[in-house]
């Protein structure tokens, strides 16, 4: 008896250990430098997006949240970056994903909507160029630049896309 209960305790301890490797790669934050690229953006309405964007890092996500006060969510994010270039865009990612024009990856700008899936939901962040991007990621973490780096992000992109107006 004692030898199956040992056997249970080890396969459970396994699996256990095994269980959220793939969020666990995504939930360690980790310092992901702006691209220079970003430096060098000359279009106003794309730098507003990327500068307001770039100006939340910190800020707590919240689900559902719009602002910098109560915390982002990631299509509150995009939101209100878009917002204050005066541009409209849908509240949700799967809203933001049907309002923009499909860019192939690599010829994405600085501005642009990069789109993920996941398993119970969908992502959304602004792309900054040189495969980084700048999103509110899930609770219990706060705006911060991502990366194509990471597995998590490049196993879930589902495509780049432009806002019309930004062209």
């Amino acid at each position: 008896m004692r030898t199956i209960f040992r056997w249970l305790l080890v396969a459970s301890l396994a699996v256990l250990a095994g269980c959220g490797t793939e969020r666990s790669v995504r939930d360690a934050p980790v310092a992901t430098p702006i691209p220079p690229s970003v430096r060098t953006l000359e279009d106003p309405r794309r730098r507003t997006v990327v500068d307001t964007a770039l100006a939340q890092l910190g800020v707590r996500y919240k689900y559902g949240g719009n602002s910098p006060r109560e915390g982002f969510d990631c299509s509150g994010l995009v939101k209100y970056a878009y917002d204050a270039a005066g541009m409209s865009v849908p509240r949700v990612s799967r809203d933001q994903l049907a309002a923009t024009r499909p860019v192939p990856l690599e010829k994405a700008e600085p501005g642009d909507l990069v789109f993920f899936r996941s398993e119970d939901y969908s992502h959304v962040g602004i792309y900054l160029g040189e495969g980084r991007f700048v999103h509110a990621p899930q609770s219990g973490r706060a705006v911060e630049i991502g990366s194509f780096g990471n597995d998590w992000y490049r196993r879930r992109f589902v495509r780049a896309g432009r806002v019309s107006a930004a062209d």
